[in-house]
C-alpha cells in the first residue's frame, strides 16, 4: 500500500486521525517534533490498560477448529507487511496481527502473494480467503468484496527528496507545473493526488503510473518523479531507512480506514471481526503499534 490501497472517484475524508486502535489515545502520523507527546500519551494509555482487570477474550471467540485459511498479501508495504532486508523473511504489523487472529480463532494460515492490481478480483473470485495489504475500506469495493471492521486508520502525506525546496505543500506542488508525481493506479495516493492536489483529471500527464509502491519511491530517489504520496506509517518507515535522503512535508491530505477483504458472503468475516474487537480491547493492537511504529527501524 503501497500507501493506503485506496480508490475512489472523489476526494477522501479530511479526518485527522491515524491508527485509532484504542481511545483516548489516537496514533497520529509521527514527525520528529511529535515523538515526545506521542510516547507520553501512549504510555499513559498503556499503564491504564495494565492496571485494568485482565480479561480473556479467546474463550468467547468462535472456534474454527484448525481449518486452513489462505491469506494473500503483497509484501510491499512496510511496516505492515514486507520482506525484511536483513533476514529475507516476510514480517510486519499485519503478519503479527493475523497470527494473533489465527491463534484466537484456532485456524492455520497459508500465505500467498499476488500483486495489488490483481488482489481484489482474486479474493472476489474465491482464489484466496483473506486479502491484507493496507486496503482502504471503500463503498465501491464493497460491491466486489466484504470488508472486516477497520483495524487501522491512515493519512496521506507528501514524500519528497530531502533537498526539495521548489514546493512545500500540496498547493505549491500544484502550482509547480513541472512537478511529477509517482503513483499506482487505483490506490489512495493516486486518487488523492488527482482530486485533492491536482485538477481532477485522472489522465493528467504529471501523474506517472507505476506497478508497485516501491517503484514510485525508487523513481523519487532517482529524480524521475518529484513527489510520492504515502500514508504516515509507510512514509516514516521510508524516511527512517533513507539515510537522510527523503523527508515528509506538508500536512495530512486525507484519511482512510484499513480492513481485511473477503469473498462476498464469506463466513470468516464475523469471526475475524470478533477477533479484531478483542485485540483492540485487550491492548494487543496497541502493543503491535508500539513494536512496528515506534521501535522498529526499517533497514536496521
Amino acid at each position: 500500500m503501497p500507501a493506503g490501497r485506496g480508490g475512489r472517484p472523489h476526494p477522501p475524508p479530511s479526518n485527522a486521525l491515524l491508527l485509532s486502535h484504542f481511545k483516548p489515545c489516537h496514533f497520529p502520523a509521527i514527525s520528529a517534533g511529535d515523538t515526545t507527546l506521542f510516547r507520553r500519551s501512549f504510555f499513559i494509555t498503556l499503564a491504564a490498560a495494565i492496571l485494568s482487570p485482565a480479561i480473556s477474550f479467546a474463550a468467547d471467540l468462535p472456534d474454527l477448529k484448525g481449518k486452513t485459511v489462505v491469506v494473500v498479501t503483497e509484501n510491499a508495504y512496510p511496516p505492515l507487511q514486507f520482506v525484511d532486508p536483513a533476514s529475507g523473511k516476510a514480517i510486519g504489523w499485519e503478519y503479527d496481527a493475523m497470527a494473533e487472529i489465527a491463534k484466537r480463532l484456532n485456524f492455520k494460515v497459508e500465505y500467498q502473494n499476488t500483486s495489488w492490481d490483481a488482489m481484489i478480483q482474486a479474493v472476489s473470485d474465491g482464489q484466496y480467503d483473506i486479502g491484507m495489504t493496507g486496503i482502504s475500506i471503500k463503498e465501491e469495493r464493497k460491491q466486489k468484496v466484504d470488508f472486516s471492521d477497520p483495524y487501522m486508520r491512515s493519512e496521506m502525506f507528501m514524500l519528497v527528496r530531502a533537498d526539495e525546496t521548489r514546493f512545500t505543500d500540496a498547493k505549491s506542488f500544484a502550482a509547480f507545473d513541472k512537478g511529477l508525481v509517482g503513483a499506482q493506479a487505483g490506490t489512495t495516493p493516486f486518487y488523492t493526488v488527482v482530486y485533492d492536489v491536482l485538477d481532477g483529471n485522472e489522465q493528467n500527464p504529471r501523474v506517472k503510473l507505476m506497478e508497485t509502491f516501491g517503484a514510485t519511491v525508487q523513481a523519487l530517489k532517482t529524480g524521475d518523479v518529484d513527489l510520492v504520496l504515502t500514508d504516515g506509517v509507510a512514509g516514516k518507515g521510508y524516511v527512517d531507512a533513507s539515510g537522510g535522503t527523503l523527508k515528509l512535508i506538508g500536512g495530512p491530505l486525507g484519511g482512510d480506514d484499513f480492513g481485511f477483504i473477503f469473498k462476498k458472503g464469506s463466513d470468516l468475516v464475523a469471526p475475524v471481526n470478533a477477533a479484531i474487537a478483542a485485540l483492540k480491547a485487550d491492548g494487543t493492537f496497541a502493543k503491535l503499534d508500539k513494536t512496528w511504529f515506534l521501535d522498529y527501524k526499517l533497514g536496521q
